[in-house]
């Protein structure tokens, strides 16, 4: 009876893991993948978020938009107003995450308990 051994060219562990890795690094810090789920609907601004998300603080808000907006997943503008005003929307690679975010969101409302 043959066995079946992987193929490691087909399967490679080690580059799986570094992307994954990487990506949950950035996504899997608390709040940016919710960030990210909040711009889903469209641009919004920075009181929009921090009343979407519920609980985080305005500094810790500023840094993970600024992280997401470095990462290139977020596009920060600036509207001149008056009154001045900025907004985030998602940039193409964060918009190349929705199908994946609303894959995930559907996962989780068929595999885990709800919250209560």
């Amino acid at each position: 009876m043959a066995t079946h051994e992987p193929d490691e060219a087909v399967h490679a562990p080690a580059l799986c893991d570094a992307a994954l890795t990487q990506a949950f690094g950035l996504l899997g810090k608390r709040w940016n993948g919710m960030l990210l789920g909040a711009l889903m609907g469209g641009p919004a601004g920075f009181a929009e978020l921090r009343r979407a998300l519920g609980g985080i603080s305005d500094s810790v808000l500023s840094e993970r938009l600024s992280e997401l907006t470095t990462a290139d997943l977020l596009i920060r503008e600036v509207d001149p107003g008056p009154p001045v005003g900025v907004r985030y929307r998602l940039a193409p690679r964060g918009e190349a995450l929705v199908p994946v975010l609303r894959d995930l969101m559907e996962w989780a409302r068929g595999n885990l308990q709800p919250v209560d």
